[in-house]
């Protein structure tokens, strides 16, 4: 079901469409961190991961390896980060679920160890 508040139940026409299935779409995000930063989301409107179906889990698997080869011939990254913010403490501010593929680029920053654990910034350095 679609809520007409949700900018991702609601895409707009300039929105460059990676791939797409049944029930998930891939897209260039809007605001990215890098270049080819793209966004997977299950067509269906769900604020939570934990509430999708194991179908549209699925989908949206096998979007991101779509996504990430059509990402890695146009883009040429030297790595990657994955993630999904779930509620509002974890970051997320879009409340349909959509997975983050961002592509890495060595010297992108001072020193990437630790990769997403950097979302609490004094616990990245172990």
């Amino acid at each position: 079901m679609k809520d007409s508040q949700c900018i991702f139940c609601n895409l707009g026409k300039d929105k460059e469409i990676i791939a797409e299935n049944e029930l998930a779409i891939a897209f260039y995000d809007g605001f990215p961190v890098n270049p080819g930063h793209a966004l997977i989301i299950p067509k269906r409107h769900v604020a939570s991961y934990f509430d999708l179906s194991m179908d549209e889990c699925t989908a949206m698997q096998a979007l991101l390896k779509v996504v990430q080869t059509k990402v890695e011939e146009r883009f040429h990254p030297d790595g990657y980060n994955i993630g999904v913010n779930v509620n509002a403490a974890a970051g997320q501010s879009v409340f349909h679920v959509h997975m983050h593929l961002i592509p890495r680029f060595l010297g992108d920053v001072d020193n990437p160890k630790g990769g997403v654990r950097g979302v609490i910034p004094s616990k990245q350095k172990y």
